[in-house]
């Protein structure tokens, strides 16, 4: 297979593209003049195939410029050189340029990162003196910066030795610092210095940094200077701009500061509205990384406290020291409760009276702030929280004991009509959750269809 062209070639391609001295490889056609100065019917300077040799690399690569002779078209095309099939443009670039006390150059780029957070690693590409070693750079950078696309080039990282012995390497070590220290002031420029700009790009910006908040320690300080916050309004704001924006309005009776946040805006619309309404800021804290960038934030923040909207009823999300009055007595509860229960799963569902608004609805669904981010963690993985994931999901059923349904349950002699009544609430607190499902679903479904013809 090695005598093949195509074969020969990919491997040459591969290892020798940038290499210093042309890489000569068989020949290649081109159309120049004809030397004689034949002419066409247009009188043009007729055309003839020409055999040339065929030099595959580019002996004189952007990462080896000067930054100050290159123009961003420059690095645009440099990034189609080493990805022709990338159909995106990266956001931006670093350039990397160090002589003491390590030998590196380079060039890295950002690509938009998607909120699925789609790790794509292996794609930038290690050279010694220009020559191509590896796309495996794990233990050679921070691993939430094998999540850039570019070039390293440094003769000063050991080649032939084990990826232990790589951790300990004193060079790879300073030059794994000082990769992140770059790209940590490459974003606190931007932020300082075009605003407007890098709240633009945040959202492509954003699983980046938090994978980097929760994987470096260095990197998690300078992030303090251009981390952001976003509203469900789309407004952003760094910590101190959000503290500032909630002021006191926020903190619960012990005088803790709550920041109620949305993983998906849509499917917890509800929630989010019920807190907006009353001036609450909700933040919207998506993608799969979510609970463990808030339990991270909580450390580095000592002073607040993040809860998901829909993880307690609106009037405990920020406790308070008011009480709402509630319309029915302990005797009364003590008769509903049995009733309600029954039309829920045997397992899995904890049931309470609260007072609340009249106007919220008759049953409302939630999970434990603590218990869902355990099981979250678990499932993207670290945290220390594996013995959650096989643990089965618990749900924390309020009855609103100030809503109309309540009095007209204890009232219905009729023990289908009661029966149905409850099953059919119970029904849509678990489908605004999303937990309706299957045989139950179908059901439901079929009997809204037979109410709507009664």
């Amino acid at each position: 297979e090695f005598l093949e062209d195509e074969r020969l070639g990919g491997i040459l391609n591969k290892y020798c593209k940038f290499m210093p001295v042309d890489i000569v490889f068989g020949t290649r056609s081109i159309q120049e003049e004809d030397p004689s100065g034949e002419k066409d019917e247009e009188g043009k300077v007729k055309k003839v195939s020409v055999e040339v040799p065929n030099i595959l690399n580019n002996t004189d690569p952007a990462w080896m410029k000067k930054p100050a002779d290159l123009t961003e078209d420059d690095y645009s095309g440099f990034y189609r050189e080493l990805y022709p099939m990338n159909m995106e443009d990266p956001l931006f670039n670093i350039h990397l340029n160090v002589d003491f006390p390590f030998n590196l150059t380079g060039i890295l780029y950002f690509p938009p990162l998607k909120k699925t957070m789609e790790l794509q690693k292996n794609k930038i590409h290690l050279y010694s003196n220009q020559v191509f070693i590896t796309d495996n750079v794990e233990n050679i950078v921070p691993d939430f910066l094998t999540m850039l696309h570019g070039v390293i080039d440094s003769p000063d990282i050991p080649l032939n030795v084990s990826r232990s012995y790589l951790q300990e390497d004193a060079n790879v070590k300073k030059i794994s610092g000082y990769i992140s220290k770059k790209v940590a002031d490459r974003l606190a420029s931007m932020f300082k210095n075009d605003r407007e700009s890098f709240e633009k790009q945040w959202d492509d910006l954003r699983i980046f940094v938090e994978y980097g908040i929760l994987t470096d320690e260095k990197f998690s300080e300078r992030s303090k200077k251009f981390y952001l916050y976003k509203d469900t309004e789309g407004k952003c704001m760094t910590h101190d701009e959000l503290i500032a924006a909630v002021g006191e309005s926020q903190k619960d009776k012990s005088g803790k500061l709550i920041l109620p946040y949305t993983s998906d805006p849509s499917a917890q619309h509800t929630f989010v509205k019920e807190a907006t309404d009353r001036a609450y800021k909700v933040l919207v804290m998506e993608g799969p990384l979510a609970a463990h960038v808030v339990g991270k934030l909580e450390q580095t923040h000592s002073d607040v406290q993040f809860k998901r909207v829909d993880s307690e009823i609106i009037e405990n999300l920020i406790e308070k020291d008011e009480e709402t009055t509630s319309m029915l007595d302990e005797k009364q509860q003590e008769v509903l409760k049995p009733i309600i229960q029954g039309a829920f799963p045997e397992s899995g569902y904890d049931l309470k009276f609260a007072g609340m608004s009249p106007t919220s609805a008759p049953f409302i669904i939630t999970r434990s702030e603590w218990m869902r981010r355990m099981k979250e963690q678990q499932a993207v993985g670290g945290g220390g929280f594996q013995m959650f994931g096989d643990m089965p999901e618990k749900y924390d059923v309020t009855i609103n004991s100030n809503h109309p349904l309540a009095t007209q349950l204890l009232k219905e002699k009729d023990e289908t009509v009661r029966s149905t009544t409850v099953r059919y609430a119970a029904d849509l607190a678990r489908l605004s959750q999303g937990i309706l499902e299957g045989e139950e679903l179908a059901a439901f479904i079929e009997l809204g269809f037979k109410n709507l013809q009664s």
